[in-house]
């Protein structure tokens, strides 16, 4: 089902109930829009086309990847392809490094990202075996691909400053910081997630 908006507003509503700052937030800036991505290989190999680079550049790499291998291409068809190739296509030697390390996986059925493990921690050991893609990276497929309802990406800088203005700390938490204050929101996690990048993004309403 993943977190649709009424998931999420459940999942909210909930949260609400045991944690004062997220109701009185609820209040103020309303629910968030869910964020749903398809599940498999082409949202992860996106991700790793648009990293540390603008919006337009990954969009313009995106359409040349498409022109070159047709919409709804094969991991096959990008490994066929040789360096010139993929790199008039705009991906630089080591986007193409990873790129070939999830096609290379997905090909040959070391990664079925239709049938990941149902423990979270298991999914993102897995996902993590990708070069390029980090707990971070793994976190958001996990939570976007997949809707799992407790994933928390607490490296996420957005989520931290989130959880600063939320909880009126005075300086944003660390990472490991960010995980600990986040325990009672489970099984929620993902919800809040999503809410704190809302709230983050919506200081003055």
């Amino acid at each position: 089902m993943g977190l649709t908006a009424e998931k999420l507003r459940g999942d909210l509503d909930a949260l609400g109930a045991r944690e004062p700052a997220v109701a009185a937030a609820l209040e103020r800036v309303g629910y968030p829009e869910p964020r749903l991505r398809e599940r498999g290989f082409i949202t992860l190999l996106r991700t790793i086309v648009g990293q540390q680079v603008s919006v337009a550049a990954a969009a313009s790499m995106w359409r040349k990847l498409e022109a070159e291998l047709g919409e709804g291409f094969t991991p096959e068809c990008l490994l066929e392809r040789d360096f010139d190739t993929l790199r008039a296509c705009g991906l630089s030697r080591q986007k193409q490094s990873y790129a070939r390390s999830l096609c290379a996986l997905v090909a040959a059925g070391e990664l079925d990202l239709h049938a990941l493990p149902a423990d979270d921690e298991e999914a993102i050991a897995l996902l993590t075996r990708i070069k390029g893609i980090g707990r971070w990276s793994a976190e958001i497929y996990l939570l976007f691909a997949e809707g799992r309802p407790d994933i928390w990406p607490a490296g996420d800088l957005a989520v931290q400053e989130g959880v600063k203005r939320l909880l009126g700390l005075e300086e944003r938490p660390a990472e490991k910081a960010t995980r600990a204050l986040a325990e009672g929101w489970s099984p929620q996690r993902g919800a809040m997630a999503i809410f704190t990048w809302h709230y983050y993004a919506n200081p003055a309403m």
